[in-house]
């Protein structure tokens, strides 16, 4: 069987939310949701994901799953919220435990991170099967831009994270801690080994000015048209191209209060005696 997938896009992060259900069924899971978060000011923001609820409360649906990807950089996720309000569990890759250990050492673990992915319902691996209603999901181990991304395989739709992006975007990059890009060429491939008409959901999209957003493309149309990744580039070709890449990238606007979000499951660190969160900010460390 194969899903019916509705997508909220925020402008503002680049960010694709998937709503995922079988034709006809009530059971849903929502993968990768958004939680806004003002830099400037410390304020977050539910706008994003209470499209989200409005959606799924009018059509009906009952959320089994909130689904990570993996542990995401530039936006913090909303599952906690949601899982609040529409139920559900959440889940994310087993690999989490060594992204909470890396960047729980960054953090001198003052960030209330258990370093066992506790926090999360379910820690999924290489092989996995689940159900969403009368949906089967398999789990795919993708690691490369980070150690514990997953893509989530439901009949001709698969649910990539950043390993891939549109054709013309190419790849994510792979210099986050644990990171690389050797990994990451070959779980491409292994995307792009799945039948041709495969469905590809994307996380993000960052488009060239003059064209809108895009949070769907196919086996077919990367293996033709990926700049990064197409047919014909070898893993050394692609190494060489995403290190040298990576090398100019900055750091992205929300990444630190993000990862220290997202390897929480959402949750915010503990308040502190005053009844406030405060997020952790490194000196001179990246």
């Amino acid at each position: 069987m194969n899903p019916e997938v509705n997508t909220f896009f925020d402008q503002t992060t680049g960010t694709a939310t998937h709503v995922v259900h079988a034709p006809g069924g009530a059971e849903a899971a929502i993968i990768d949701s958004v939680l806004e978060f003002d830099p400037h000011t410390g304020r977050t923001g539910r706008q994003a994901a209470d499209r989200v609820i409005g959606f799924v409360r009018a059509s009906g649906l009952r959320v089994l799953w909130h689904l990570e990807t993996h542990v995401h950089a530039d936006h913090l996720s909303a599952a906690p919220y949601l899982k609040s309000v529409l139920g559900g569990q959440i889940g994310i890759g087993a690999k989490v435990i060594e992204v909470q250990r890396r960047f729980g050492k960054l953090f001198n673990y003052g960030i209330g991170v258990s370093g066992s992915g506790a926090e999360f319902d379910r820690l999924f691996a290489e092989g996995d099967r689940f159900p969403i209603g009368a949906l089967q999901a398999r789990v795919i181990e993708v690691p490369g831009h980070t150690p514990a991304d997953l893509a989530y395989l439901l009949g001709d739709a698969a649910f990539i994270g950043d390993t891939l992006f549109a054709p013309d975007v190419g790849s994510a990059r792979a210099d986050f801690p644990g990171g690389d890009a050797r990994a990451l060429y070959r779980s491409a491939r292994r995307i792009l080994a799945l039948p041709p008409r495969t469905r590809l959901f994307l996380c993000h999209d960052y488009p060239p000015e003059g064209r809108e957003a895009r949070w769907e493309s196919s086996v077919a149309e990367e293996r033709a048209a990926n700049k990064h990744l197409k047919d014909g580039i070898d893993e050394d070709s692609f190494v060489a191209m995403r290190t040298a890449r990576d090398a100019t990238l900055a750091l992205p606007t929300l990444m630190l209060p993000s990862v220290q979000v997202n390897m929480r499951a959402g949750n915010l660190p503990p308040a502190e005696d005053n009844g406030v969160a405060y997020i952790k900010i490194p000196v001179d460390l990246f």
